[in-house]
Parts: C-alpha cells; structure tokens; sequence
C-alpha cells in the first residue's frame, strides 16, 4: 500500500471523479501509477493532461515512449515503471522479452528504427549527463529528421519520467499489472 492517502475509483467524487472517469474510459481502468495523484487534484490533471499529449504525440511513437520510460526509470530503480513499461512493449508494441532484456542491458540493441534509436540514446544522455550534451547531438537528430519540438518532448518525456520515478519510489507505489 502506497505511503500517502489516495482516492479509489470507488470512493471519489468531483474533480478525481472526473479525471478517473476519463482514466477509466482509456485504460479500463485507473492504475495506481495515477491513482497516487489524487492527493492533490490539480496534479492529477496535470498528469493525466501529460499522458493524453504523450499518446496521441504525431511523432514520438509508443515503442520509443516507453523504451524512455523503461530505461529511464531502469537507471532511477523503479521497478513499477519499468515493469509497467515492459508489458507496454510486450502487449502493444510487438517486442518480445528477449528484445526487452536485450535493450535493458545495452540500449543500442533496441529493436526501434534507426531513428527512434537515436532519439532514445539522447534522451538518455540528457537524463543521465545533461552537461554533456551539445549542438551536434542536437544536430545529428535533426538530420534524421527530428524537429527541436520532438527534442523537447522527447527530453520533458523522460526528465519526467525521473520525476514520477522518485514520487513513485518515495511514496512505495504497489504494482498494480
């Protein structure tokens, strides 16, 4: 059980009510991963605004979303996120667990295109050594095709991502798939 007092599906009302209405409609259910928001209302949204952009992102696909996530949260020792990540790429991007194991322990031998590839290896850099990173890793992405708003989303995706790591990690979130 989670550290901190959240709302259930069952037993909330007003604003949660209606973000987990949304969450439901989506998901067919609400996860603790947002479950743990509704302390604070406003967060909540916000969260569930995030994850709307995310999905629906023109060009940052799924597989490359949460092979971020993943391995984002594989260097922040989250174990809900990166189990929740691994049955995203299982159950909806087609990777098999080989290829999940193979990109957890070398992320260059992801199974993404070309391009998706050095989008998740920046992002990583960025996450991990953000002072390292220049114009020519910026540059290099643009050449594949990248725009600098992909950039930044894609960077905000997993700079995020750190962060609900840590609430996650710090409030003892149950997995809940």
């Amino acid at each position: 059980m989670t550290l901190l007092a959240t709302e259930t599906p069952d037993a909330t009302s007003g604003a949660v009510a209606e973000t987990y209405r949304e969450i439901s409609h989506l998901f067919g259910r609400v996860p603790n991963a947002l479950q743990i928001y509704s302390a604070s209302p406003e967060l909540l949204a916000q969260q569930w605004e995030a994850v709307r952009y995310y999905r629906n992102h023109p060009t940052l696909s799924a597989a490359l979303l949460a092979s971020i996530r993943m391995l984002v949260s594989k260097n922040n020792d989250c174990a809900y996120c990166v189990g929740f990540n691994e049955g995203l790429l299982v159950n909806m991007c087609g990777q098999t667990l080989e290829q999940i194991a193979a990109t957890k322990a070398d992320p260059e031998a992801t199974p993404l295109a070309p391009k998706d590839k050095a989008m998740l290896l920046f992002v990583l850099k960025a996450t991990v050594t953000p002072h390292a990173v220049g114009k020519p890793d910026l540059d290099r992405l643009r050449a594949l095709g990248w725009t600098d708003r992909d950039l930044l989303d894609a960077v905000v995706h997993g700079a995020r991502n750190t962060a609900v790591d840590i609430i996650f990690n710090t409030f003892k979130i149950e997995r809940d798939f």
